[in-house]
């Protein structure tokens, strides 16, 4: 991709999420909230989640796409709670499941799974794309998706419906107070970057690439509570441990480009709290608590750290997810579900980590559960 276009969407993603913001900078700002308001459950510890993000926490984006990349047979789903596919990665729950209910909040609908009634969307949205990325032609090889400035503009577009429905002054209270979780960019070196695409790698270092796509990920400035994830070591996924890897060993050149980004964004996410004092801001390090699973898996009852449950070839890397037959009998023991995605123990455990910290730190420079108790 030449330079001058990779800054053009960047100043494209930048000024639509400030203008955006700006919105809500002047909805929020001294509002009186009338005494009807948006039904809120007396349990939930906030009104609603909205999330962002790629395949990580797709809940049933890419159902209604035209895409290779989509979890809508089994066996995606199999240990999920209705033991039926959903669009999920995953072999049951993704993360932003486990942390809906510790919110006190049911699980979030998908943005083109709902019917568009603002009763179905008030307690948040779910507008994660399989495929998605920062960059807006990343995954394009694999069909449809819905990239971030098109997640953007649904987001936005749900604000004006809650707008209609609601009046300006509630709305402003209700996205103030709700969490927004965002998932994103990991594809952006799947299908971007490693592919070499439009000899990407010759016109951008992996570090000068990581501060690009870094840069990019900041339209959550619009919002006051935000929870931004970081990578996951995507070099000792079972893809590119067949692809690369030497006997089963993480593939460090990989992982090292994935640490590159994540110290920028926690970097960045450190300036941005101190510009925006009346926002909390947290950063969730994917990478330190991937790692710590599996390195001390033994600890965590995974058998199984290398191979996916379910695919084909060294690893189970070579080919995706898609038939029962391929699927091993117990994702439990596994920390892979498939080529790229952690099975619904991991991310069980990982949602641990965001909410409070049980297992290990990856939240900065506070978790979850303490920013929601947080009164802005």
């Amino acid at each position: 991709m030449p330079i001058n276009l990779l800054l053009l969407l960047f100043t494209l993603v930048i000024s639509t999420i400030f203008n955006a913001s700006k919105a809500l900078e002047l909805g929020s700002t001294s509002i009186s909230i009338p005494p009807a308001g948006p039904p809120i459950s007396p349990a939930a510890m906030v009104p609603a989640l909205f999330i962002i993000g790629d395949s990580s926490v797709d809940c049933g984006t890419n159902n209604y796409l035209g895409t290779f990349a989509r979890a809508d047979r089994l066996p995606y789903g199999r240990d999920f709670d209705s033991h039926q596919p959903t669009g999920r990665f995953s072999n049951g729950r993704i993360p932003v499941d486990y942390l809906a209910l510790r919110l006190g909040l049911p699980f979030v609908p998908s943005y083109l799974g709902q019917k568009g009634n603002v009763k179905d969307m008030i307690q948040g949205v779910n507008y994660a794309s399989a495929g998605a990325g920062i960059i807006f032609s990343s995954g394009s090889e694999l069909g449809q998706h819905i990239s971030l400035i098109q997640q953007i503009q649904q987001f936005t577009d749900t604000y004006q419906q809650f707008i209609l429905s609601m009046g300006e002054n509630i709305t402003a209270h209700l996205i103030s107070n709700s969490v927004f979780y965002l998932s994103i960019g990991i594809n952006d070196y799947i299908h971007y970057y490693l592919p070499n695409v439009s000899d990407v790698q010759n016109l951008y270092l992996p570090w000068s690439f990581n501060q690009f796509l870094a840069s990019n990920n900041l339209y959550n400035i619009n919002v006051r509570k935000v929870v931004l994830m970081g990578m996951a070591p995507i070099g000792c996924a079972p893809h590119y441990l067949w692809k690369y890897g030497k006997n089963g060993e993480c593939v460090e050149e990989i992982n090292d480009m994935i640490l590159e980004f994540n110290f920028v964004m926690r970097y960045m996410v450190e300036m941005l709290r101190q510009e925006l004092p009346d926002s909390d801001i947290i950063f969730c390090d994917m990478y330190e608590g991937s790692m710590d699973i599996i390195q001390n898996h033994e600890h965590y009852g995974f058998d199984f750290t290398t191979d996916a449950c379910c695919g084909l070839g060294k690893y189970k890397g070579w080919i995706m997810c898609i038939s029962p037959e391929m699927a091993c009998s117990n994702a439990s023991n596994h920390i892979w579900w498939d080529q790229f995605h952690p099975t619904d123990a991991v991310n069980a455990i990982l949602a641990d980590n965001v909410w409070n910290g049980l297992h290990t730190k990856m939240c900065y420079p506070m978790n979850l559960e303490d920013m929601v108790a947080t009164k802005l």
